[in-house]
């Protein structure tokens, strides 16, 4: 028996790259996968089903239960029905997996509003839409008396949890994931949820579009390839196990390294009893300025 047997499960942006890992890996252990992608370009414009629908195919060719589902994971009522759509086909909802993304990367002197607002909406909408879908249902089925392990995984990114230059609007965005996920953990546990993020290194569609990277994720021969997407899902099935040991986590995972992320804890300062002058905290604070 799998890991994930008979658990119902979505998974955004799995057309491709991470996300398709995931779902063939989730497919693989038992679950019932919805296969969620919009089917978009690098930076979100377009749509295209046909990577979804190949990913169902081969899950299903394999003997696994999945469904295709194209909506847009920044949409509101998109993501509200594709929560639906799940437990209409399936008859419920174990684990919601948060995957998709795009990347529109411009330092800020020269970023745009659309640049922004693009990235913006697909990574921290586009998780917290289908989060609050799946958290109202789940709440409904607590009321309701049927109480059930459920799982949350987000995905966040190295770029946001140490700031990558030239990616704000993306970095910022994996930045807020990470703080949703910590969020929801404290909200939803009464209701039975857990909820984690993952920080991957492997090699997409989105990382190979950074200049330098392609060479670096080269895969090698005859070694183990630490870049390859499939790397990274076997944690993110085990962070949506109904014995998941852990929630309002952060995970670094790349090839065979997986590391709990420290969240934000509080550092040398100064103290005193009385209020502070402007020069005197500029004499009191200067020992401790570290350089970028």
């Amino acid at each position: 028996m799998g890991s994930l047997e008979g658990r119902v499960a979505i998974i955004t942006g799995a057309g491709r790259g991470i996300g398709r890992e995931h779902a063939l890996l989730f497919a693989a252990e038992g679950a019932k996968v919805v296969v969620n992608d919009l089917g978009a370009t690098n930076d979100g414009s377009g749509a295209d089903i046909s990577p979804a629908q190949q990913v169902v195919d081969e899950i299903v060719a394999a003997g696994g239960e999945a469904v295709v589902d194209g909506e847009n994971v920044a949409d509101w009522e998109g993501a509200q029905r594709m929560i639906n759509a799940a437990i209409e086909t399936f008859g419920d909802l174990d684990i919601l997996v948060n995957n998709a993304g795009i990347l529109r990367d411009r330092v800020i002197v020269n970023m745009t509003e659309d640049e922004w607002d693009a990235v913006i909406a697909v990574h921290l909408k586009g998780h917290f839409a289908p989060t609050r879908w799946a958290a109202s249902y789940w709440r409904e089925q607590h009321k309701a008396g049927i109480h059930k392990p459920r799982n949350l995984v987000h995905t966040s990114s190295t770029s946001g949890l140490f700031a990558n230059p030239g990616q704000a609007n993306y970095g910022a965005a994996k930045t807020g994931i990470a703080t949703l996920s910590q969020i929801a953990a404290k909200e939803l546990v009464r209701y039975g949820v857990k909820s984690n993020t993952i920080a991957p290194g492997a090699r997409t569609r989105l990382t190979l579009a950074t200049p330098g990277l392609e060479d670096i994720m080269r895969p090698p021969e005859n070694t183990f390839d630490q870049w390859d997407p499939a790397n990274v899902s076997p944690l993110v099935a085990y962070l949506a196990t109904a014995g998941c040991a852990f929630t309002g986590e952060t995970f670094l995972v790349q090839g065979g390294n997986v590391t709990v992320v420290e969240s934000w804890t509080r550092g040398e300062g100064v103290d005193r009893d009385c209020r502070w002058t402007v020069a005197e905290l500029a004499q009191a604070l200067a020992p401790l300025a570290r350089p970028l």
